[in-house]
C-alpha cells in the first residue's frame, strides 16, 4: 500500500475481525462498467449488515437505445439516470434505525463523467443547470472505493455477465469511459478516497482477495487518497 504515488454465485461471506468504523456512515463503491462494484457492494452490505442502495441502471427506459445509437439517445439516457439517482439521495437523508452503514454502487457526483462525455451544447447546459441544483442536497460519502481496471478486463467481465442491452456495446466507449473514470477520480478530493488496482484480482471466486479488501476499506483513515495495489491469491479463470 502507498499513499503516493459477474457472473456466478458469490462465496459464503468469511468471518472478520474487521468491522465498520464508527464514523463510517456511508460508503461508495465505484467504478467503470464490469469493474465489479456492485457484486462487491452486495458482498460487503451482506458482511455489515449493511443498508444497499444500488444504482436502478434497468429502470432507465433509454439505456437499451442508448448502447445502440448514443447520440440519439445520450440527452433522455442523462435525464433519467439524473432524476433517478437524485431520488435515491434524497432517500439517503432519512435516517436509518435499523443500519448503522450504508452502502451504495454509485455516487451521486459521477454522473457528470457520462453526462461530459455524450452530451454538447443546449443539451450540456441544461444538465448542468439541473445538476448544479440537485447536487448541494445530496449526501456526502464518508468513503469512496473506486475499482480501478483496465479496459481489457472490464470488457471482459461484460462479455461474462451477458447482459443483452451489453453485447454490441462500443469497446471504444468503454475504453473512452475508462480513461474519463481515471481522470476524474485522479483529481478528486471532495470524499476520502480508496483506488484499487482490481485488474488482476477476483474477489468472487477468490475468498482471500475479499478479505484483503475488507481489511484495506475498514482500515483507511481520512483525510486523502490513498492508493492499494493488492497481490493475487489465485487464478482469475478457470
Amino acid at each position: 500500500m502507498s499513499r503516493d504515488p459477474e457472473k456466478s454465485s458469490p462465496p459464503e461471506p468469511r468471518s472478520s475481525s474487521f468491522a465498520p468504523r464508527e464514523d463510517l456512515r456511508y460508503l461508495v463503491i465505484e467504478g467503470v462498467i464490469g469493474a465489479g462494484k456492485t457484486t462487491l457492494a452486495r458482498l460487503l452490505a451482506e458482511r455489515f449488515d449493511a443498508r444497499l442502495v444500488l444504482e436502478e441502471f434497468e429502470e432507465n427506459p433509454f439505456l437499451a437505445n442508448f448502447y445502440e445509437d448514443r447520440e440519439r439517445w445520450a440527452f433522455q439516457t442523462q435525464l433519467s439516470f439524473l432524476a433517478s439517482r437524485f431520488r435515491q439521495q434524497q432517500n439517503l437523508l432519512k435516517r436509518d434505525l435499523f443500519h448503522h452503514l450504508v452502502i451504495s454502487d454509485y455516487a451521486f457526483d459521477k454522473d457528470r463523467i457520462f453526462a461530459h462525455l455524450n452530451l454538447e451544447g443546449d443539451e450540456r447546459q441544461l444538465y448542468e443547470t439541473l445538476y448544479t441544483l440537485m447536487q448541494p442536497s445530496t449526501p456526502v460519502p464518508d468513503l469512496i472505493v473506486y475499482l480501478q481496471s483496465t479496459t481489457e478486463r472490464l470488457l471482459q467481465n461484460i462479455r461474462q455477465r451477458g447482459r443483452s442491452y451489453e453485447r454490441n456495446m462500443d469497446p471504444g466507449y468503454i475504453d473512452t469511459l475508462n480513461k474519463a473514470y481515471n481522470h476524474y477520480f485522479g483529481h478528486f478530493t471532495a470524499s476520502p478516497l480508496l483506488i484499487i488496482n482490481a485488474t488482476n484480482i477476483d474477489f468472487v471466486k477468490n475468498p482471500e482477495d475479499l478479505e484483503a479488501l475488507v481489511r484495506q476499506i475498514m482500515s483507511i483513515q481520512p483525510p486523502g487518497t490513498t492508493y492499494f495495489n493488492p497481490t493475487p491469491s489465485g487464478t482469475l479463470y478457470s
